[in-house]
């Protein structure tokens, strides 16, 4: 919790845990009184035994009773008080970081989608568990163990050592839980997590492990990640339930230990029984909180793995500065000496690129597999930021408007669509939970979709599972083209928009880029099938990362491209190389 090169997010977090510091000094208050009213039971029978037995009086002992039953009262209703106190502490801790690091597990994930940024929100709610446990309310009440043990003591020298001694025995036994049972716990949560990924993994594409037959190698692969958890996890709970069992062992030990020194001491009349039985009670109060943090220990060390990545995390994905609202921008691109390096390497996909889209322009982007076509898809939507150059929309460049203000203005369909849990109309709205009617029917229409659709069970309102199932790869695209038209944005960007779609879909998707044109907004169709770029007046081609042309189509066709003429007869044959 101390790598300075976290620090920015160490401060994040600490920030968010001092908003609720009065309400750690309200439990702290709280605190102090039920800890004092945990004295009632050692008084109690000191009462009972020196002075109600001696005196035979029955009045005497209803009355104690009655006292102590209020004061144990009272103390239950402290002790009820703060566990809803931090409760809630926990509860204020996730909810003001929420945002901040599910924004931040967003961010991380689309530059760097090979790392598991997705534990970020995990890593909070770990976090939150731990403030609302009764462990992190034993931390205010530790230090009222030497208070206690120094009552110990004021009943009899002898008595107090052996209280000293078994809260060392404790306290040592915790620091070699903390040394023992860490890398066990670590290797059994990297190796669950591990298993539960290779199951999501064999569930997403389950069509393709029947149809293939593939299930018992998948079984087989899954298994033995499984048996790796399971070995894992049996090895950090036998660890820790060795220091638990042996804790608890020890404290039940200690307190005959101390009815048996005390019974000595009455014996030899150096105690009465009353502090004999008070000091047995008050030796368990000492030693209980740590017995339970002991007890909690796979929590603590979870909630401090969960604590270290989000400091990690929120390190290294930054608060995005808020910037000055801008009017909605005219549908002119200008890419200027644009170089992209994707995230995590280190040779650029994209070098010195510059090209202008007008208003009304369709652009196709076209070249072979790797020259660069989907980085340029990602840097123009903002995904990945360039490493040099500039990309102007309207003329302010793209990092002057907000992400999700700039995802209003630049539609944007990805190569492999994905859609979630939800109907249609959800869907093409973005995810938003009342859609608006009138704009999600103009999406669909604007993406030659809302025939198609009028014909689903339920239409608009039909809901579909996690990722699109029951629904065909074309189908998916035409709705995500209609996802990416509901903000009636300026300039849509088009990836294999019709590596899916039969003759039927490239058909509908080559009107809706006629409708988008009409309408003066820009288009780029990233595309290796020569149908998806029939609409466009322009071309860019790109090989190995550079431009190696852009104009009007024809021009460039004819320039790079041996059969041209049967492409511009026929788009629907070959591919462009």
């Amino acid at each position: 919790m101390t790598n300075p090169m976290h620090k920015a997010g160490q401060d994040e977090l600490r920030e968010a845990r001092r908003e609720s510091r009065w309400l750690y000094w309200a439990v702290g208050v709280f605190s102090f009184f039920a800890n004092m009213l945990m004295l009632t039971g050692p008084i109690y029978m000191l009462q009972v035994y020196d002075r109600v037995l001696g005196s035979r009086s029955e009045a005497t002992l209803v009355a104690l009773t009655l006292l102590v039953a209020f004061l144990y009262g009272i103390m239950g209703f402290m002790d009820y008080t703060r566990g809803r106190v931090m409760a809630r502490v926990g509860a204020r801790f996730q909810s003001r970081l929420d945002k901040r690091v599910f924004d931040a597990v967003i961010r991380k994930s689309a530059l760097k989608p090979s790392e598991n940024a997705q534990t970020g929100l995990a890593d909070l709610e770990s976090v939150q568990r731990l403030m609302a446990s009764p462990v992190l309310m034993s931390v205010f009440d530790i230090p009222w163990t030497p208070v206690f043990l120094a009552g110990i003591m004021l009943f009899h020298p002898w008595l107090g050592l052996l209280a000293i001694f078994g809260g060392v025995i404790l306290i040592l036994i915790t620091f070699l839980n903390q040394l023992f049972s860490r890398k066990p716990a670590l290797e059994a949560n990297i190796a669950s997590h591990r298993a539960t990924m290779m199951s999501d993994e064999i569930r997403t594409g389950s069509e393709m492990v029947q149809s293939m037959g593939m299930r018992g190698a998948a079984f087989e692969r899954w298994v033995k990640a499984r048996d790796k958890s399971l070995k894992q996890s049996i090895h950090a709970s036998d660890v820790g339930g060795t220091f638990t069992s042996l804790t608890k062992t020890l404290r039940l030990f200690l307190q005959s230990a101390m009815l048996g020194l005390g019974a000595y001491l009455v014996l030899q009349n150096e105690v009465t029984p009353g502090a004999m039985i008070a000091a047995s009670i008050l030796m368990g109060r000492a030693l209980a909180p740590i017995e339970l943090a002991i007890g909690q220990w796979p929590l603590v060390q979870r909630a401090n793995k969960g604590w270290d990545s989000l400091s990690e995390l929120l390190s290294e994905v930054p608060v995005e500065q808020p910037r000055t609202a801008l009017p909605r921008p005219q549908a002119l691109l200008q890419v200027q000496s644009l170089t992209v390096v994707p995230p995590g390497e280190r040779r650029a996909s994209l070098r010195n690129v510059s090209f202008v889209v007008k208003p009304g322009q369709a652009v196709g982007v076209i070249g072979p597999s790797g020259a660069g076509k989907s980085t340029l898809a990602r840097a123009l939507t903002g995904v990945w930021r360039p490493a040099g150059g500039t990309i102007r929309l309207g003329g302010p460049s793209l990092d002057q408007y907000e992400a999700d203000v700039l995802g209003q203005h630049v539609g944007y369909l990805p190569q492999d669509v994905e859609l979630f849990e939800g109907t249609i109309a959800q869907n093409i709205a973005k995810l938003a939970e009342q859609p608006d009617a009138e704009k999600v029917v103009n999406a669909a229409k604007m993406a030659d979709a809302h025939d198609m659709i009028v014909e689903f069970p339920d239409g608009y309102d039909r809901r579909i599972a996690q990722g699109g199932a029951r629904l065909s790869g074309g189908e998916k695209q035409r709705i995500g083209l209609a996802r990416a038209m509901y903000d009636d944005p300026v300039i849509v960007i088009l990836d294999e928009p019709n590596s899916n779609l039969d003759n039927a879909g490239s058909t509908a998707l080559n009107a809706s880029i006629r409708r988008m044109k009409a309408e003066g907004k820009s288009v780029l169709i990233m595309a290796h099938r020569p149908a998806a770029i029939v609409e466009c007046d322009t071309l860019l081609v790109l090989d190995n990362g550079t431009v190696a042309a852009f104009g009007p189509k024809e021009e460039v066709l004819r320039s790079t491209v041996q059969n041209h003429g049967q492409i511009a007869r026929s788009p629907e044959m070959g591919g462009v190389q």
